[in-house]
């Protein structure tokens, strides 16, 4: 909950943040003054970003290695979620996957057990990302994404299941 509260609040904070510096009133009053202190504001906050990013340990939202997702699947019956549409799955998803589309995943969170350790996938990682993140910000605190997706277990020469 605290997580996402203050994923709520930095939200809002960012988005007055952009209407005050933005507002011509505001501006005004001296642009140059402004535009450095902005500038300034700007780059002490993407330090901190960076900062923040670069302290999260490689994998802690994601699975890259095709027999970490295997083993994760075997020893703590990883729920394997393929994001991509029905009919992108129809041609072919990784064995023992389900199809939960990103853009209904949050009308599926019955389907997605807060307790078991979930693994999704796309084709290329666009739409697992924006899935975690998703799922993160709901509280599923052990959802991570597998940024190979299916292209990534196709070229490593992996079946397929239809």
């Amino acid at each position: 909950m605290k997580k996402l509260l203050a994923t709520f609040w930095l939200g809002i904070w960012l988005y007055f943040g952009t209407f005050l510096v933005a507002s011509p009133t505001f501006a005004a009053a001296n642009i140059t003054q402004t535009t450095d202190k902005v500038e300034t504001l700007s780059d002490r906050n993407l330090t901190r970003v960076q900062q923040f990013l670069t302290s999260i340990p490689r994998e802690y939202y994601t699975v890259r290695q095709i027999n970490k997702v295997k083993a994760l699947g075997k020893e703590q019956q990883a729920l394997l979620i393929d994001v991509r549409e029905p009919k992108e799955y129809a041609s072919g998803h990784i064995p023992g996957a389900v199809n939960l589309p990103l853009r209904s995943l949050t009308d599926n969170l019955d389907q997605i057990p807060k307790n078991r350790p979930t693994i999704l996938y796309c084709s290329t990682g666009y739409r697992t990302a924006m899935g975690v993140m998703a799922l993160q910000m709901l509280g599923y605190d052990n959802v991570r994404g597998f940024p190979p997706s299916i292209e990534g277990w196709k070229a490593a020469g992996e079946q397929l299941e239809l």
